[in-house]
């Protein structure tokens, strides 16, 4: 007779324990471990997963630990500012700018089989603080904020939201300020909703994000001292004196940790999926293979850029000259110093991993009559005809071979006839390195709320994926 599965046991024991009435705070220490014990039984990958987005609070963060990961695995720090000394078999690393990051790995003396680039973003939509935040209204102190990227704007509503990013403190040198990176570490922060009673049209209203998107964080005080700026509740946090903070980069964050759903837990719900996931399988894809093979001629490059969600046209973004110049560097290397570059780059092939749209069993119709990527079904290839997804046959021909050759499960989408749908990192990348590449990542849920979802079994197969492309 089979075995139970570990999380019928666990539901059924759930179950007992409301028919016998249990307090909510049993139950909730009960679930906290149920979680913890599904993350367990997912393995290695996910319990990985996790950590990234538990740490990427801000793209500030997930560079720090993306970088923090890479370091303990072996790989070295690289000064983009300087000219790159490498050597066979070498494993580097580099941040030209504070949320961006490059790694890669160099076989042998030259690239003959080209290089193999697989790129991600850092950021998410949030909502960033401005300058001079601060606002007062009914009694309530709270923040001038602007939303960033395409959100869901009512998910964030009523939620305990903390704030991250970096702040830049004086220092004797004007020209070079100290950054530091900054986490609240705690929920300082509310976006509030307004109750129906006072407006019963209010779901059916677009939100005004300058009036109704505003987060409070503390009652005024009668005692004007007790009345903290924000930027002095900054400068508290860091034990520094508020004349002293220059600028700062923050946006706001849930204070919730992801969380494993579902009868079966194969689910995951959790803030910045889109795309911290990316950001992990690539990092991890690239750090599971410390064996280097001589005998494979090319070279392994992760690009993790920022501003995906706002267009990317800026100094870290895909529509930039940033990985190119990456690529300057490694050819100007004394170890490359006969290589052909050209050559090449002809030869080079690269991925643009982002989060992609699942089939939503509320609104099937949504999703293309054929081409659909369903839940729980692996890795998605993503085409257009428009080019705002860049997968082309040559690229779709050799992931297909891949995939069928290593068993990992994946599906090809294409958006639906008359809506556009998103644009990614591919047609930015490629029209600034034009070789063979694809769109393609994991399928998902709730894109750009607060919370997204998305299948522990379709990270796995891109997980899988990012192994093979990048080892």
């Amino acid at each position: 007779m089979p075995s139970k599965a570990p999380h019928s046991y666990r539901l059924s024991y759930m179950k007992d324990l409301f028919k016998k009435g249990l307090t909510c705070s049993y139950l909730a220490r009960f679930v906290v471990k149920w979680t913890a014990n599904s993350f367990k039984i997912r393995g290695n990958e996910m319990t990985q997963l996790i950590d990234y987005l538990k740490a990427a609070k801000s793209p500030y963060h997930a560079v720090e630990f993306a970088a923090k990961r890479l370091k303990e695995a072996g790989f070295e720090a690289l000064d983009f500012t300087k000219e790159f000394e490498l050597k066979e078999g070498g494993r580097y690393y580099c941040t030209p700018y504070p949320t961006a990051l490059f790694a890669f790995k160099v076989n042998k003396a030259d690239a003959e089989n080209g290089m193999h680039i697989a790129c991600a973003h850092t950021d998410s939509p949030t909502f960033r603080i401005k300058p001079n935040p601060d606002m007062k209204s009914a009694g309530i102190n709270k923040l001038n904020a602007e939303p960033y990227g395409g959100m869901l704007k009512r998910t964030w509503f009523d939620r305990a939201l903390g704030a991250a990013g970096t702040v830049l403190l004086r220092t004797e040198n004007p020209y070079s300020p100290k950054a530091v990176l900054f986490d609240t570490e705690s929920p300082w922060f509310i976006i509030p909703s307004l109750a129906p009673h006072m407006d019963r049209e209010i779901e059916t209203k677009s939100l005004d994000p300058q009036k109704e998107l505003l987060p409070v964080f503390s009652l005024v005080s009668e005692d004007e001292a007790g009345n903290k700026s924000f930027a002095g509740l900054v400068a508290q946090k860091l034990g520094v004196k508020e004349e002293d903070i220059l600028d700062y980069d923050l946006s706001l964050y849930l204070c919730e940790e992801p969380v494993i759903c579902g009868v079966n837990g194969e689910f995951l719900l959790a803030s910045r999926i889109d795309n911290i996931a990316s950001v992990a399988a690539l990092c991890e894809g690239l750090i599971a293979n410390p064996e280097i093979d001589q005998n494979d001629a090319k070279i392994s490059i992760i690009a993790l850029f920022d501003n995906e969600e706002i267009g990317s046209r800026t100094k870290q973004g895909a529509d930039s000259n940033i990985l190119n110049a990456v690529i300057d560097r490694i050819y100007e290397s004394e170890l490359f110093a006969n290589a052909n570059k050209l050559s090449d780059i002809s030869k080079t092939k690269i991925l643009s991993v982002d989060g992609a749209h699942g089939v939503h069993p509320n609104y099937s119709e949504k999703a293309d009559d054929t081409a659909k990527a369903f839940m729980g079904k692996g890795v998605v290839f993503k085409t257009s005809a428009s080019q705002r997804y860049v997968t082309d046959p040559a690229m779709g021909a050799i992931l297909k071979a891949i995939c069928e050759k290593y068993d990992i499960p994946f599906s090809r989408q294409a958006n639906k006839s008359g809506a556009p749908g998103g644009q990614t990192l591919g047609p930015l990348i490629s029209s600034y390195l034009p070789v063979p590449a694809a769109d393609l990542g994991v399928p998902m849920l709730g894109m750009h709320s607060v919370k997204e979802t998305m299948c522990a079994k379709d990270y796995d197969a891109l997980y899988k994926l990012m192994n093979i492309w990048l080892g």
